[in-house]
């Protein structure tokens, strides 16, 4: 496995525990379709909400955040409706939030959550 495949694996794994502790019911993890990955699918409230996370060993290639372009941001909008559609129907509302993780060499790792993005 490559380095940016495990940074971004602990990431995933960092930001499912910070969704989890706060209240967050995870429901799929890494959904894949043909046309693309879901990172994060969970209920919250009465939202199904569909997580992007983006992974970073430092700033040195911008804020996670700038990541989410909006190509990937339209392109997660027909991801999650192509995951409601394979469940049979979203449990809530749809949602698409974002986390960026920071996992910095020696340093306690830095998670920011955005809700409702797009």
């Amino acid at each position: 496995m490559s380095h940016n495949a495990e940074l971004g694996r602990l990431g995933e794994d960092l930001a499912a525990a910070h969704l989890e502790a706060r209240g967050f019911r995870l429901i799929e993890r890494n959904w894949r379709c043909r046309h693309g990955e879901i990172d994060v699918v969970a209920a919250h409230r009465a939202c199904t909400v569909f997580i992007e996370v983006k992974t970073r060993a430092g700033d040195r290639f911008g804020h996670p955040f700038e990541a989410i372009t909006a190509a990937k941001l339209a392109r997660l909008r027909r991801l999650a409706a192509m995951w409601c559609e394979a469940k049979g129907a979203a449990a809530g509302p749809p949602r698409i939030d974002a986390v960026a993780v920071l996992v910095r060499p020696g340093e306690a790792a830095v998670i920011e959550h955005l809700e409702g993005i797009g």
